[in-house]
């Protein structure tokens, strides 16, 4: 009689079967091993003066005290908010349009005419922030700017763009949007292409419309997709695009009011002072609200939504 065959189950037997998955997940794995877990320790930096000779576990505990460099400044408020403003703006406006512009390139029919529109909104991915500063003033010079040339032509005053804090919420969200909604738009195609289609067809026998498809079958099978970006967005929303902000805005001081966000407030801090215990003081507490955040909306998601929830 033929002995039947155990199946193989645990980590090990699972890395022999899926070899080459993890071959090409390795390098991902490496890089939060040693950018993630192994920066742990550093955190201790934040209750402590620390001093390069002496290391992490011999420099001086000062306990809250690093926190007081943030939380005792008077712009803390306004820098927060702003970041946290700034993120929502661009957590609804970019799902939104990434989320329509998959919609419509689904709904073409024209193949390659959709794949000449997926590389084009890809394409603002892939330029640097520096590059994007240079265009968006000549758009918004004062003197050259394309905007202002047109509001000559329609006999208005010229405006200096760069001196109006209130504009730029509108305008940063505008650059966020156009340069990321591309490649989020690839993420919910790929999530359309996996919906049956013989919903589709059992739809299209019912007599169902495009229109009718798309909001009673593609937009609620998406939902799951878009809940857990969102929930991973709001993850960050504590942590500002620093890399936008200081190429868009730098250190022009008239638009801080609307633009500062606790990333650039602590670099140009740091420029100054140079004291990295302030710096992973207010990186603890960025962590720490985004964690609050992530847990408390997944409850709340899970508890309305379970297919959205993370876990």
């Amino acid at each position: 009689m033929e002995k039947r065959q155990r199946p193989a189950f645990g980590m090990f037997s699972d890395i022999r079967r899926n070899g080459t998955s993890y071959l090409l997940v390795l390098p991902a794995m490496v890089y939060t091993f040693i950018f993630g877990y192994l920066t742990y320790p550093y955190i201790l930096i934040a209750f402590q003066r620390f001093n390069y000779t002496k290391g992490i576990f011999h420099s001086e505990w000062v306990g809250l005290k690093n926190f007081e460099f943030f939380f005792g400044s008077s712009k803390a408020f306004t820098v927060t908010f702003n970041t946290i403003f700034l993120n929502l703006l661009f957590i609804v406006f970019g799902t939104l349009t990434a989320l329509a512009i998959s919609l419509i390139l689904n709904e073409l029919r024209k193949k390659l005419f959709v794949k000449f529109s997926q590389s084009m909104m890809l394409f603002p991915n892939f330029i640097s922030w520096i590059v994007i500063s240079y265009v968006l003033y000549a758009f918004f010079s004062m003197d050259m700017g394309i905007v202002n040339k047109l509001l000559n032509q329609l006999g208005l005053v010229s405006v200096n763009w760069y001196t109006e804090p209130k504009v730029w919420p509108a305008v940063l969200t505008v650059m966020h949007v156009w340069k990321g909604a591309g490649m989020s738009a690839i993420i919910y195609l790929a999530t359309i292409t996996g919906i049956d289609e013989t919903l589709y067809e059992a739809a299209e026998i019912d007599g169902a419309n495009r229109w009718q498809m798309c909001m009673r079958i593609t937009i609620p099978l998406m939902m799951p997709t878009v809940i857990i970006l969102m929930l991973l967005s709001v993850g960050k929303i504590m942590y500002g695009d620093f890399g936008m902000i200081y190429a868009l805005i730098g250190d022009n001081g008239t638009l801080y009011s609307t633009t500062d966000i606790i990333d650039t407030y602590v670099f140009r801090s740091l420029r100054q002072i140079g004291d990295p215990s302030e710096a992973m003081a207010v990186g603890l507490f960025q962590s720490v609200i985004g964690f609050i955040l992530v847990f408390g909306t997944n409850a709340i998601t899970r508890k309305f939504f379970k297919d959205g929830a993370l876990y």
